[in-house]
This record gives C-alpha cells, structure tokens and sequence, in this order.
C-alpha cells in the first residue's frame, strides 16, 4: 500500500520568513542602518524589505527638504541604506528614514541666517496665510501675509506671486530648534519707514484719510505710528 507525504512549500517558506523576522528583531535598535528593497510606494511613504520585515519611510523622512511624492527619490525594487528611527517588537513595526543619513541643514542655520540678513529664495507653495520660501534644499522660510506690504491689505498672494519666482526678503525670526525662519517683504520697502512719517506727519497731526480697513486695524496702525514716533 503506497503512503503519500503532503508537503506544503508555503508553510516552509513562512516559517523561514518567521525565524529571520525573529532574527531580526532580536537585533534591531534605533540608529541602526541597514540595507533592503524598496517593495511598495505610497503617497504617505515606502515599504522596504528588510529581508523578511517591512519598514516604512514615511514622506516626512525622504529628506530635509520638500518633496510632493516618495518615487521623487527611491522606485519599486531599489536597493537602499536606510536608517532604523524607531520599532515597536510586539507588532514588528519598524520606522525607518532616508534624510538621517546626512546631516541636518538646520543645525548651521544661526551661523548663516541672522535677523536682518536680506536673503534671495524661491518660492515653494503659495498658502493663505504666508509665502514658503526655499532659501537652500532643506531650509524654507515664511513670509507670513501680514509681511508682505506696509501699506496694502493683501487678500490673494496668488494675484501677485507663482512658485518659481526668485524673491529677496528680510530674516525677521530665527529658530533651529524648531526648524523655522521668519521672513518679511515689506521691511525691504521705504515707502513706510519711520523717517517718511516723521518728516510726512509731526506730533499731534491732522489728516484726511480714507478707510480702507475695519476699524481695529486702523486704530492699530495708528497706535503703531505712535510707538515709532516717540523712539525718535
């Protein structure tokens, strides 16, 4: 009587796959760096195989600077060093980044950009509220929308401003730590320095004026035009 012997190569091949999951995982620490295949791209991030677990690098740690997509910088099947940036063993989940691989920009920006400085940059996105202003890979700066005219209530940046185009502005606020540069447009400006209104309106003038604002922004230029004027 012949005795068939079933054998299942999918079962043998997840328990390799189990003992080189455990393997790893038993070794793995934070900082490490290891070497693996990129196995899937998202738009949050990639999958790397790390030979039997997956890591993601998630968008945010491609690179110090701005990318809109990961397959801006790695593509299904490459080989890659990554870094190991934080694991959890109980469910195998491992974050592991790219742009801690090199040295953080950040940490030379108060030796190069200093309150004052003019600095020349391109703009990288448009938002309601401010200009993004990339003034090396890795380091943007805001012009917040209250930055970019002493005189005009700016509504739209859009109307007056693309991505792409090459502006000079002011630093107004440096923070390393919290990865943040201030920029202002309007600082670069005469046209509301305090020289022109002191010579333009002495103490305790009278001016017909239009009001173009509500009336707390209106009181609140004059209240500034006050402040500057008594430092003089």
């Amino acid at each position: 009587m012949r005795k068939n012997l079933v054998v299942s190569r999918k079962a043998i091949l997840e328990e390799s796959l189990n003992e080189k999951r455990q393997e790893l995982m038993t070794k793995i620490e934070i900082g490490a760096e290891l070497q693996g295949v990129v196995k899937n791209i998202t738009d949050f991030g990639a999958f790397v195989d790390l030979g039997g677990v997956d890591g993601l690098i998630h968008i945010t740690d491609f690179s110090w600077g701005r990318i809109n997509h990961p397959s801006e910088i790695v593509e299904i099947g490459q080989e890659i060093t990554v870094q190991v940036i934080d694991f959890n063993k109980e469910t195998s989940r491992i974050s592991l980044g790219l742009k801690q691989l090199v040295d953080n920009p950040w940490e030379t920006i108060p030796e190069k950009y200093k309150v004052g400085d003019v600095v020349k940059g391109n703009i990288v996105s448009i938002m309601n509220y401010g200009i993004f202003i990339e003034l090396e890979k890795g380091i943007e700066g805001l012009i917040h929308i209250s930055e970019v005219s002493w005189t005009k209530n700016v509504q739209n940046l859009q109307d007056t401003f693309k991505v792409g185009d090459t502006l000079d502005s002011k630093v107004l606020f440096v923070d390393s730590n919290e990865q943040k540069i201030s920029l202002g447009i309007k600082q670069l400006s005469d046209g509301w320095t305090i020289i022109t209104v002191d010579k333009k309106y002495s103490a305790h003038f009278e001016h017909t004026v239009v009001v173009r604002k509500g009336k707390a922004e209106v009181l609140s230029s004059f209240v500034e035009i006050e402040k500057r004027l008594k430092k003089y």
